[in-house]
């Protein structure tokens, strides 16, 4: 069913801000979406009817903040097919990664080995860089092709018995690239005891999302890129892994009991929540969902690959424009590109002063970039109320930069 994206638009007060005195032309999606007036007000809602801590109170506000924000790890749950008690509640993807780092890094031992992918953003890099460098183990690499798709047949080579985590990135949020993870998850069980981590934060917004039928052991994402709030982040674990796991943070509601001579954790998944929780953004992140399901999944998903295509097709026709990974129907609507001889951050500014806000940079993807042989590039990506107007409005702002700069 194609979106109704004229009436989806009305729902984002910001897009009608002008910027540079023209129409916000918004394409940073990968690093945060938009909010709703849905999502908004009930953000509003709660700080104006019922503000309060959660969990320990049981005055009436109290009650009903908590169950607010209960209600919303529920949806969570609901909407990745997860049990209630496997959804932990973070601050971001980037904390979600860290946690399972540290809480597993408890079991791997002086030459245990971890793969990862040379696509990874750094949040799912630098903690397992960390983590091997204080156990002494080693990190393998699965390679990326030319046409910027991961070489999935190298986990049979890097994955072993020594093998103690397999930590990869769903989608891309450089190359777009879509991972076929069920592969990557199965041929990990099949070789190893490793635990298997999927860093979602690009696919969780864009498509449907199964952790049961992917048998992840733990998935990361991130609200703020799914209409929510920034503030709130997801990690799904098993239950029986988070319930073996180490906390990572001590103090507050992930305590059950307290005595001068020890400590006895919560139940999960609150055990892995210490310290008053960001609830606003958690019902936030609730309202979004709600959001979301109400428009479909799949609609969603359709409406970006018809944006994807039209952009790379056009992007393609101009002969000065580099663009990097794959065709469009094995990618997520992120499209990272550089005008040749122009760097990245020239090519935002230019296309800012026509407002239109992309990225540009390294994307928390340093090593990534070093292996396709640049320092930067310019990133366009689209969500839900994006429109193939827009597409053209880049496509003739990238044309002002090739005249400014040739």
């Amino acid at each position: 069913m194609a979106l109704n994206v004229e009436k989806i638009r009305k729902d984002f007060p910001i897009l009608k801000v002008k910027v540079h005195g023209k129409p916000l032309v918004y394409l940073d999606n990968a690093a945060t979406s938009q909010k709703p007036k849905h999502v908004i007000d009930a953000v509003n809602d709660f700080y104006e009817r019922y503000n309060s801590n959660i969990h320990r109170s049981i005055h009436k506000l109290g009650e009903e903040a908590t169950a607010a924000y209960e209600n919303a790890r529920k949806k969570t749950a609901d909407f990745t097919n997860a049990d209630f008690d496997e959804i932990v509640f973070t601050k971001s993807t980037t904390e979600s990664l860290n946690l399972a780092a540290y809480s597993l890094g408890n079991e791997l031992k002086e030459n245990d080995e971890i793969v990862l992918t040379q696509m990874e953003h750094h949040s799912n890099l630098v903690p397992w860089q960390q983590l091997a460098k204080k156990k002494k183990a080693k990190i393998k690499f699965a390679e990326i092709g030319s046409k910027g798709e991961l070489k999935t047949d190298q986990f049979n080579e890097l994955i072993n018995k020594r093998t103690k985590v397999v930590s990869v990135v769903h989608a891309s949020n450089v190359l777009g690239t879509i991972n076929d993870v069920e592969k990557i998850g199965k041929i990990a069980r099949e070789k190893s005891d490793a635990y298997f981590i999927v860093d979602a934060a690009q696919s969780v917004p864009h498509m449907r999302i199964d952790v049961k039928k992917m048998n992840c052991d733990f998935l990361a994402f991130s609200g703020h890129k799914m209409l929510a709030p920034t503030g709130i982040g997801v990690l799904y674990g098993k239950k029986d892994l988070l319930e073996r796991m180490e906390p990572f943070l001590y103090g507050g509601h992930m305590i059950k009991e307290v005595t001068f001579r020890g400590s006895k954790w919560n139940d999960v998944p609150w055990k892995f929540e210490a310290g008053t929780a960001n609830i606003a953004q958690g019902i936030g992140l609730g309202a979004a969902i709600d959001y979301l399901k109400n428009i479909g999944m799949e609609n969603i998903e359709q409406h970006e690959r018809m944006l994807t295509k039209c952009a790379m097709e056009k992007l393609s026709a101009i002969r000065e424009v580099e663009i990097y990974g794959p065709a469009a129907e094995k990618r997520v609507g992120v499209i990272a590109f550089n005008v040749k001889g122009v760097h990245a951050h020239d090519t935002s500014q230019i296309l800012d002063s026509e407002g239109i806000a992309v990225r540009a940079g390294h994307h928390c993807a340093m090593p990534l970039h070093s292996v396709l042989g640049i320092t930067a590039s310019a990133r366009a990506s689209f969500y839900l109320y994006n429109t193939k107007e827009e597409v053209d409005k880049l496509i003739q702002g990238i044309h002002k930069v090739i005249k400014v700069f040739k």
